[in-house]
């Protein structure tokens, strides 16, 4: 071997010290994972089942190729690549070994959704359920709080719960709503704070956005619904908001969007009620000393045709 390559490779490795340590007692997981093959896994195999099968440095689960050193400790493609053909666990140089044995493995195997615990009962071959997992409708939700890097994730209850307790959002109940926003300076669109409210209505949770941002040069104000549930579910509902004052209105009617699709997903599309800032000066009055503005809306159920 090159002195120099196995410097340089030793070297490499101060880059990954934050990473977890391969478990070097993996071959014996590896036998004991081919045993169950055929048979149902016991619930305490599943997480050894998972474990198996992550990369051990970034800890996503692998599809093939999966690759491993001369001293047999695996990890996926890209991580194979970001370590610059070194080892991130013994530093030796890791060549190009296709860990084929275990990719045999994965393909054998049929495993239960990861978001089990979640409610998904569903058993799947392995590429499947990776598949699976990333339209899951039982994966949880992140927190639809979009004022605060918040990185809560869990099902609408869990959620609902989190809302009200961490983030003190106002809860209400009821398809209609006069939501007002008022802003002692509404120059200062850039450090507006986002607004959110809940509204509990035909037994689902609503949650109403109200902020202020640069839409490329313009300063505006936006108003828009999301609903927490799935993007089939939010379909079946629709809304109004209305804005105005001082002989002037603004109206709105669209569909609520999931909360799988991001704040900021649904505010680049400028799928809401968006009011130009200019226009919000003269709902309030016209003089610009202070932003008042009433948004009216109402959520309602679609009734089918069929």
């Amino acid at each position: 071997m090159d002195p120099g390559r196995g410097a340089s490779c030793k070297e490499l490795v101060e880059s990954w010290a934050n990473f977890t340590i391969c478990d070097t007692t993996k071959t014996q997981k590896e036998k004991s994972i081919i045993t169950y093959l055929g048979e149902k896994f016991p619930k305490s195999s599943i997480h050894h089942v998972h474990e198996l099968l992550e990369c051990p440095i970034c800890k996503r689960s692998m599809y093939p190729p999966f690759y491993q050193c001369p001293n047999g400790h695996t990890l996926c493609t890209n991580c194979k690549i970001g370590a610059h053909n070194c080892c991130p666990t013994c530093q030796v140089e890791l060549g190009n070994i296709r860990c084929l044995a275990l990719e045999k493995v994965a393909e054998s195997l049929e495993l239960p959704c990861r978001h089990q615990n979640l409610g998904c009962h569903k058993i799947l071959p392995y590429y499947r359920k990776l598949k699976h997992e990333q339209r899951c409708k039982f994966r949880p939700y992140h927190c639809p709080n979009a004022g605060s890097e918040c990185s809560i994730k869990g099902d609408i209850p869990t959620l609902m719960l989190h809302l009200k307790e961490d983030h003190k959002v106002d809860m209400h109940t009821g398809c209609t709503f006069n939501h007002r926003y008022v802003k002692s300076n509404p120059h200062e669109v850039e450090n507006a704070i986002w607004m959110l409210t809940v509204f509990d209505c035909f037994g689902e949770q609503f949650v109403l956005h109200f902020e202020a941002f640069l839409l490329g040069m313009t300063p505006v104000y936006m108003a828009f619904l999301r609903f927490m549930g799935e993007d089939n579910e939010a379909k079946m509902f629709n809304y109004s908001l209305e804005v105005g004052g001082f002989g002037r209105k603004l109206t709105w009617q669209g569909v609520p969007r999931s909360i799988r699709d991001s704040h900021r997903k649904v505010r680049d599309c400028q799928d809401g009620l968006i009011i130009p800032r200019s226009l919000a000066i003269f709902f309030s009055g016209g003089y610009g000393e202070e932003l008042t503005l009433k948004v009216i809306g109402r959520i309602w159920k679609e009734h089918s045709t069929s």
